[in-house]
């Protein structure tokens, strides 16, 4: 099939990667602008170096942006991690319109952080959803879409990076072959079961140690690596990384450090306790054993964090 690829990081240069591994002709790839300073999008090095046409624009929203999309004969645009805003028209001007990935299981957990509230909020699953993009956020209808468990053990990086990140891949060679053949599904979401949140940022990220343990533990999970859940010791940010939970309980108030050792930053909660592998204190980027922070007098036994 003819493909235009419009993306970005290393998801969308992977799936450029399986695109041309599976015989498909790109016609066009689309990446963000080369940052000032810094590397340049791994979608636009790798489109370099395979001397793919490449366009960098700022913005789809152009009469002049239409009408380059139109040249391309397109059979399929695949949108692998855009956040632009894609308008309808460039959507629907390949033969078979346009495919986009959300990492959610769709309709649930619409927005651009849907990996980071599946965990926050405790479900028991995620997966990745191929839809047909409409004018809505995340709202048309389903092609394919693949379910996976959440372990406790999960964070958003983990979670993305070892399990959503191929299945997203894998799903989508599925689904342009669904379409290829003629077989592709456009299941109408149900608008009953939809949600939407907000990008996750710091101001989800603030840990009420009021709350029950398993909240605490998810939204220190479901902010790992980013943005960081974090609590404050007077004026500073301390956050906190490679959470695992216990279910006993200690006579501390919730959000007292409890034990600083080898084994990571115990702290007390309400119904349980976390054990805190790495963390770090603002601006400081660096994450280290907590025990680290402890020797350079940043931490210590008994210091109650709010």
């Amino acid at each position: 099939m003819r493909i235009a690829l419009l993306g970005q990081a290393a998801f969308a240069e992977r799936a450029l990667a399986a695109l041309v591994e599976h015989g498909h002709e790109i016609v066009h790839v689309f990446a963000p602008p080369d940052a000032p300073t810094g590397k340049p999008d791994p979608l636009a090095v790798k489109a370099r170096g395979m001397n793919l046409p490449l366009s960098q624009p700022k913005s789809f929203k152009s009469d002049a942006a239409f009408e380059h999309f139109k040249t391309l004969d397109a059979d399929l645009a695949i949108l692998a991690f855009v956040t632009l805003i894609v308008p309808e028209r460039i959507l629907y001007a390949p033969r078979f319109k346009s495919i986009c990935f959300h990492p959610s299981l769709l309709p649930r957990h619409r927005g651009a952080s849907g990996i980071n509230w599946a965990i926050i909020q405790g479900d028991a699953e995620t997966g990745v959803t191929w839809f047909w993009p409409d004018k809505g956020i995340d709202t048309g209808p389903i092609l394919v879409q693949r379910r996976v468990p959440i372990a406790e053990t999960d964070t958003v990086g983990s979670i993305y990076f070892n399990t959503l990140f191929p299945m997203g891949i894998d799903a989508m060679v599925d689904a342009v072959n669904l379409i290829k053949s003629g077989n592709a599904p456009a299941i109408v979401q149900d608008e009953s079961k939809a949600t939407y949140e907000p990008p996750c940022r710091d101001e989800h990220a603030k840990i009420d140690f009021a709350k029950p343990a398993r909240e605490v533990f998810n939204l220190i999970r479901g902010c790992d690596p980013q943005p960081g859940a974090f609590a404050t010791i007077g004026e500073e940010r301390l956050r906190m990384y490679e959470a695992s939970f216990s279910a006993s309980s200690s006579d501390a108030a919730p959000g007292t450090i409890v034990a600083i050792d080898s084994d990571g930053m115990r702290i007390a909660l309400a119904g349980g306790s976390i054990t805190v592998k790495r963390a770090r204190i603002d601006p400081n980027p660096k994450k280290v054993a907590p025990a680290e922070l402890a020797a350079a007098g940043d931490l210590k036994v008994g210091t109650k964090l709010t």
